[in-house]
């Protein structure tokens, strides 16, 4: 597996987005059983980045599932997990009755963390990410207690999500010089919208991880070939599948690129961690950009 910086981690190049483990779009559930295998798959495939949030769960009064079902992967597998780096995510509230909201006040964020500690079974998070923006406070207030809670031994670095350039800009400012690890935000051949973010990102060597690469929960994933037939001629050529190219086109982007599909199968995610591998050239890759500047509106 190649690999690709991440702040002070060196993480492999394909990360496993872990959110369609515990919630998908059709509101189906993965067997437990099923979702520990393909996260071991990961592990034996040589992924070592993991991404998750407390408030990826079934249902709102089971925050955290996601968390513990990695940990619970992670303590079951049989070989080393010493290099595996987990990032998870807090400021989405989920209350009773299904309702959605945003915090990220000092007071919300201290629970938050040690939530998260205690699910992940582990006594420092490697990457808290602030999941969305809160518009009841200042973007910079929000930064700021995130990097206090690195400051008081919670966590080892900051990444934030959903983020626009002028709130990575704060976000640097705030955090300071190698304070800013990672923006996380949607990227892929069904949406460019994030390209800004991603040069900006390019620029200022900051790590971007591209959630939803394939497309998203609702099937799109499975239809890359089928709404991108560029793709999938790309993929017939090299003999390998249409997500395979979506993969290895993005992290042709740029250096910073860390996409992280999400899985639901062990075999998913060991066809996704082949694109590390996938070399296209140049004008495989204009091509396919070019057959996506092409569709209609």
């Amino acid at each position: 597996m190649r690999t690709r910086s991440l702040g002070p981690f060196t993480v492999s190049a394909i990360g496993l987005g872990a959110m369609p483990m515990s919630m998908t779009h059709d509101g189906t559930a993965t067997p437990e059983s099923q979702a520990i295998a393909t996260i071991h798959a990961a592990l034996d495939a040589g992924v070592t980045l993991i991404d998750t949030a407390d408030a990826y769960a079934p249902s709102w009064d089971s925050t955290g599932h996601n968390e513990r079902l990695i940990a619970k992967a992670l303590k079951s597998y049989g070989g080393d997990t010493d290099g595996v780096v987990i990032a998870t995510k807090a400021g989405v509230v989920r209350s009773e009755g299904e309702q959605w909201s945003f915090d990220a006040s000092l007071g919300y964020l201290r629970g938050a963390v040690e939530r998260s500690l205690r699910a992940l079974g582990t006594d420092v998070i490697d990457l808290y990410q602030w999941h969305v923006p809160d518009q009841r406070i200042p973007y910079a207030e929000g930064v700021e207690n995130f990097k206090r809670l690195v400051e008081e031994g919670k966590v080892r670095a900051v990444g934030i999500s959903n983020a626009s350039v002028e709130q990575i800009e704060i976000a640097l400012e705030v955090l300071g010089a190698g304070g800013l690890v990672s923006v996380q935000n949607e990227f892929s051949p069904k949406a460019r919208g994030n390209e800004d973010t991603l040069a900006f990102c390019a620029k200022h060597d900051i790590a971007f991880l591209p959630y939803q690469p394939l497309g998203g929960t609702d099937g799109s994933g499975r239809a890359v070939g089928a709404r991108f037939p560029m793709f999938a001629q790309v993929g017939r050529d090299h003999g390998v599948s249409a997500q395979q190219v979506a993969l290895a086109w993005e992290l042709a982007a740029s250096p910073v690129v860390i996409p992280i599909p999400g899985a639901r199968r062990p075999e998913s995610i060991a066809d996704s961690v082949k694109a590390a591998e996938l070399a296209l050239s140049q004008e495989e890759l204009q091509a396919l950009t070019d057959s996506l500047d092409q569709r209609p509106a």
